[in-house]
């Protein structure tokens, strides 16, 4: 079976205002397959989210190949779905409105939980229905690819929770393939099929696992299972020593 995602040999350079190079990804490897939710973790910096953008056609590759169901990626990719950290909502637009035209928006807003919610302002909403807000504008389309940057970071324990589990309802509905980037990694192993760790940076694939979590999951409870700790302890091995190679650079350019 065809990969949804494959990022083979990926290096991705910016400049920097100084006119130096930063190099944010080196040699990266990463498939996703079709219809599987993988979440990607590591330490501040190592670039995750440019990865999404890599895989959204946002950002070009320096080097390596960048594919989206054995297409390359030259621009920005179609049947793809982006949820960023902070709400991409328009204020001066009622939900519906965001939530846009085409013939199956009512289904959007009922699915997401925005029924009864339409001819409201994102002003006049919580940040739980925000979000949903802005998932429901990522889902109207069914996208084939569904790209999440931390979205749920800003929300409260209680909230992100609710948020988190009405996520994968909605998702075993579709047979999207979900890239979920996230700092917390409890969450990942929660809502995935598949956790990559990136190195510090020039962030590449250190290792990925297998989350053989059954479900459908409960992600409040899902934590209480043996089998959930043995793969965060598993997991926390290896992503530990990136999160302190990262540290220690932070605090010698804190000194510097």
């Amino acid at each position: 079976m065809a990969s949804a995602i494959e990022l083979r040999g990926v290096t991705k350079r910016f400049l920097t205002p100084s006119g130096g190079v930063y190099v944010a990804l080196h040699d990266l490897d990463l498939a996703v397959e079709p219809g599987e939710f993988c979440a990607v973790v590591g330490p501040t910096g190592c670039g995750k989210s440019t990865t999404l953008a890599l895989i959204s056609g946002l950002e070009p590759a320096s080097e390596g190949e960048v594919e989206v169901f054995g297409k390359r990626v030259t621009g920005i990719a179609s049947g793809i779905g982006y949820v960023f950290q902070s709400d991409a909502v328009f204020p001066w637009k009622t939900v519906l409105e965001n939530v846009a035209a085409g013939p199956r928006y009512h289904g959007s807003t009922t699915r997401v939980g925005l029924a009864g919610f339409e001819d409201r302002y994102p002003y006049q909403l919580s940040g739980g229905m925000r979000k949903r807000v802005a998932l429901a504008q990522s889902l109207i389309n069914g996208p084939r690819i569904l790209l999440m940057d931390e979205p749920f970071s800003a929300l409260d324990v209680q909230t992100r929770s609710l948020m988190e589990n009405e996520l994968l309802s909605l998702w075993s509905s579709t047979s999207a393939s979900v890239v979920f980037v996230t700092h917390d990694l409890e969450e990942a192993i929660s809502l995935s099929d598949r956790v990559f760790v990136i190195t510090a940076a020039p962030g590449t694939v250190k290792s990925n696992y297998k989350v053989d979590l059954p479900r459908p999951r409960n992600v409040a409870e899902i934590r209480f299972q043996p089998r959930f700790t043995e793969i965060y302890e598993e997991i926390w091995k290896d992503l530990r020593d990136e999160v302190l190679v990262s540290y220690e650079r932070q605090k010698r350019s804190g000194a510097a």
